[in-house]
């Protein structure tokens, strides 16, 4: 392969995202796409090799994109989300953490054979699940609120806390082993820990208050917080080796608690330069791995550490530690279960590898290769199970994609009755209660509260909605609402009511730059149909057939119709929109606001067409009795 360092960095940040956009389309778990990429041009074909080719360069880079993806789990450290979630989740991360870090120190012993330093390192690093490996597969299983919250916030809790443990778990043992070792170095190190936690404290704060201040503006912002994690990390580093992961860990949890209104444009910023770089190290890793390290994995001892984590570790971690909950036994079972591997653990393993073998620990050598089977094994096993255990378990909610509604009205009210009446999903959330009257009147699904506020995203579980429409009286607000939540949903399943033109303000421009798509047919404000609907007009659901072919519905509909959406046999959606060229195929329902006359029409026409074959039917039996007279 070609030799240039430039075109191998082209090469893995290609194929990292390659790999991701193959996941999202065919909905794959990305690190499943990601490793069989890796392994295809690394060791199988041997087309790439990160450590020959990035040299002296390859260790820095992944341990700086480690201290970077621990800044991300940390940033979501908000104590206020913490404290709702309850005993289970407190128990879990705490006394379940601690248990699988036992119990996995010990598997790692006595069953794949490794020293009690490189097994208790090794155990506490596998306890990490990772809000970047398990938030992705709760988007796809669609689980009940509750199991989804409990293994969202032990991901987002137990990501930094495994690295941590990990570093901690190899100073004391190479106190403990090495013979040079002395109390004042084990006293130098947890000196260099309270200032790594006390560094990434104040880098923390100081920016915090800078951004609060409007010390920096808004353009700096995203680079300065980049610039001062990595800043953060390699002081720390360098003054006390491996605590630089507790400084951007003690860092991120400070911001996460400033409650600071950039945070948002933070949170931003390091989703997409994590993605980017869970991407590129994950290529990177797995193409590093030695065909050796691939086929020690097949090892006997390697196979049954896994099992055990899998089958026994895990599930009697959950199980102990949520004694005396109010979980119940099949979420015990599911969150028991469900605990994928990801990018976190494998970065950090390969960190610890080489700093375990530089220490002497010559058995941390099949580090990777233990690693790399724990990773494949649980994401392939759990990303490919979770929907099935929960149907199971009863745990898993309707997996008919639902849509979030914003804005109670006539019209919103009308709308999700409809949605309702085809088994789909819906919910509508406005902050009055005034404006919900119709909604709670009807027995509609609703959430009284502000979309856009943080405790929304605290008390509403938006996992179950893969649409939002933004239907409020209020332009400006729907394309914030939908800017908003472009991250979240993705701008192609976020829709807003057409701009209105009578107030002579010039807002079409907005459409193109921020904001949603534009629902239903120009024209269809939010005034227009309120008073369709008020007026009597009515939300029919048409089927269409290779008989009544949707050209054939297209001729006949009043000119007045707005089609609003297609439900296709799959249970996807397809709303109508300004920019789409939506049709409706044999076997889909489509859905449209038609005039009360054409509904009414519809129905005498049915109603004559009754009575005239009655009346044939009668005549007919009148016919056959003078016959037999």
């Amino acid at each position: 392969m070609v030799d240039s360092i430039l075109f191998n960095i082209m090469l893995v940040g290609a194929l990292g995202i390659f790999s991701q956009w193959v996941a999202w389309r065919f909905h794959f778990p990305a690190i499943v796409v990601m490793s069989i990429i890796g392994l295809l041009v690394g060791p199988i074909f041997g087309l790439l090799h990160p450590e020959d080719v990035f040299g002296d360069l390859f260790d820095p880079f992944v341990s700086i994109a480690v201290a970077i993806i621990l800044f991300e789990g940390s940033l979501n450290l908000d104590f206020r989300e913490i404290k709702g979630l309850g005993r289970p989740v407190g128990r879990i991360v705490t006394v379940g953490a601690f248990l699988a870090w036992l119990l996995g120190s010990l598997s790692a012993h006595y069953v794949a054979g490794l020293s009690w330093g490189v097994a208790f390192v090794i155990g506490g690093l596998f306890i990490v699940t990772g809000p970047t490996v398990i938030l992705p597969l709760l988007r796809q299983a669609k689980l009940k609120p509750r199991p989804a919250k409990i293994l969202k916030w032990e991901g987002i809790i137990v990501d930094p806390l495994g690295a941590l443990l990990a570093v901690f778990a190899f100073e004391i043992i190479k106190f403990l082993k090495v013979e040079e070792a002395t109390a004042t170095v084990l006293l130098v190190f947890f000196l260099g820990s309270l200032f790594a936690t006390l560094f990434g404290f104040l880098c923390g704060r100081g920016i915090g208050w800078m951004f609060e201040k409007g010390y920096v503006p808004e353009f700096l912002k995203s680079p300065v917080v980049f610039a001062v994690v990595i800043l953060c990390f390699a002081v720390s580093d360098e003054i006390t080796h491996e605590t630089g992961l507790l400084a951007v860990t003690a860092m991120g949890i400070t911001l996460a608690n400033m409650h600071i209104s950039s945070i948002d444009d933070m949170r931003h910023f390091k989703e997409n330069i994590s993605v980017l770089l869970i991407s590129t190290i994950f290529i990177m890793l797995t193409a590093s791995l030695s065909v050796d390290t691939l086929l020690e994995i097949f090892h006997w001892q390697i196979l049954a550490f896994v099992l055990l984590m899998l089958f026994v570790v895990r599930p009697i971690s959950i199980w102990l530690s949520t004694i005396g909950t109010d979980l119940s036994w099949q979420e015990k079972t599911l969150v028991g279960w469900i605990a994928p591997r990801g990018i976190v653990a494998l970065t950090v393993a390969s960190y610890f590898a080489s700093v375990l073998l530089d220490a002497g620990f010559k058995d941390a050598k099949i580090l990777m290769s233990l690693t790399f089977a724990l990773v494949f094994a649980t994401v392939v096993v759990h990303g490919f199970s979770i929907r099935w255990t929960a149907e199971k378990l009863g745990l898993a909610s309707d997996g008919q994609p639902g849509v979030l509604i914003v804005g109670g009205s006539t019209f919103s009210t009308a709308l999700s009755k409809t949605l309702k009446e085809l088994k789909i999903p819906v919910l509508i959330t406005d902050s009055s209660w005034q404006r919900l009257l119709t909604t709670r009147k009807a027995g509609v699904p609703f959430y009284r509260g502000e979309i856009l506020s943080e405790q929304t995203e605290y008390r509403l579980d938006l996992t179950p909605y893969e649409y939002m429409i933004a239907a409020t009286e209020l332009d400006s607000y729907n394309a914030l609402v939908c800017t908003t939540f472009v991250p979240e949903i993705g701008r192609n399943n976020l829709f807003q009511l057409s701009l209105r033109n009578d107030r002579g303000d010039d807002l079409e421009e907005l459409v193109h730059t921020i904001g949603g798509r534009v629902a239903f047919k120009e024209g269809a404000t939010w005034e227009t149909l309120n008073r369709k609907v008020e007026s009597g007009y009515v939300f029919r659901k048409t089927n269409i057939t290779q008989q009544y072919t949707y050209d054939r519905y297209l001729k006949e509909r009043d000119e007045e119709t707005i089609m609003l959406f297609v439900k296709k046999p799959s249970g996807s959606i397809e709303f109508f929109a300004h920019d789409s060229q939506t049709r409706a195929e044999a076997g889909d329902v489509l859905v449209s606001l038609m005039p009360p006359s054409k509904e009414f029409n519809r129905i005498r026409e049915k109603l004559d067409k009754q009575r005239t074959d009655e009346k044939e039917k009668e005549e007919k039996e009148k016919e056959g009795h003078l016959e037999d007279e």
